[in-house]
């Protein structure tokens, strides 16, 4: 028997949309980030769905979610999810995104507030991409074209800290083999879609619980930029000793701070 109790397909324009659902409660969101799934949540879910209801989705173009155009925008993704939360009759949920995920979960309180109790970015921003970004993303998805699976082999033992690699170096193979999954076309219609991204600070803002979680060494988000975000839009910033990848680096930390936000 499966460990959820839905393991389903939700139908979104022409693609099927691959969503999880275990656990009775509160309703909590957990949305995975570039060249992830819905997988990379498994240790935290168990945890989480012990007190509440836990849905995860494969986004656009991710894990067993297909693709339906060339550019993936954030705010059709957050479509994507209010897809499966309207299949799934839920009202109000807490909304816990890594990295990609929460853009995504930024969107979505932009299109429906009243459905959002509470908004986590984990190793995640509300700034929009930095001209250097944009830059990078450009060649990275041009780069992709030929040598997709060269590109994912190099950026994913680069989200971890750099002292943290040796003691995680099986689970960089798993994120590696998860990596290898992502089609060109999601690859590069996902990252389209995060450089065309706003600031979405003030939609943070809305929200009376709202945190940010951050890697101390985390090699794509700046530290002290996201200090001065926390600060700037008075939210709670919960701070990790390593890199991007918080649900392995510092699993334990995370999995405690998750249960008392969506408490």
């Amino acid at each position: 028997m499966s460990e959820y109790r839905l393991k389903m397909i939700v139908k979104y324009k022409e693609s099927e949309v691959f969503y999880t659902d275990k656990g009775k409660g509160s309703a909590v969101v957990l949305l995975h980030g570039f060249l992830e799934n819905h997988s990379m949540w498994n240790e935290v879910s168990g945890e989480l769905s012990k007190k509440n209801r836990v849905i995860t989705v494969d986004l656009l173009g991710h894990g067993k979610t297909d693709s339906v155009g060339y550019i993936h925008l954030m705010s059709e993704m957050a479509l994507v999810v209010q897809t499966v939360l309207k299949k799934l009759r839920i009202r109000k949920s807490y909304f816990i995104g890594h990295s990609m995920g929460g853009y995504v979960s930024l969107e979505f309180a932009k299109l429906f507030p009243e459905k959002v109790k509470g908004i986590c970015l984990m190793n995640s921003t509300s700034q929009e991409d930095t001209e250097e970004r944009k830059r990078i993303r450009k060649g990275a998805n041009e780069i992709a074209k030929k040598h997709l699976t060269k590109l994912i082999q190099n950026a994913i033992p680069n989200l971890f800290a750099e002292d943290s690699k040796e003691k995680n170096s099986e689970k960089i193979k798993e994120v590696l083999e998860q990596a290898k999954q992502t089609s060109v076309r999601g690859y590069m219609a996902a990252n389209e879609g995060m450089l065309l991204r706003t600031n979405n600070e003030e939609v943070l803002k809305q929200f009376e619980k709202r945190a940010i979680i951050v890697g101390k060494n985390d090699p794509v988000l700046n530290y002290d930029t996201i200090v001065k975000e926390a600060k700037r839009t008075n939210t709670t910033l919960v701070e990790f000793s390593n890199g991007h990848m918080s649900h392995i680096e510092n699993k334990e930390l995370l999995i405690d701070f998750l249960k008392q936000f969506v408490k």
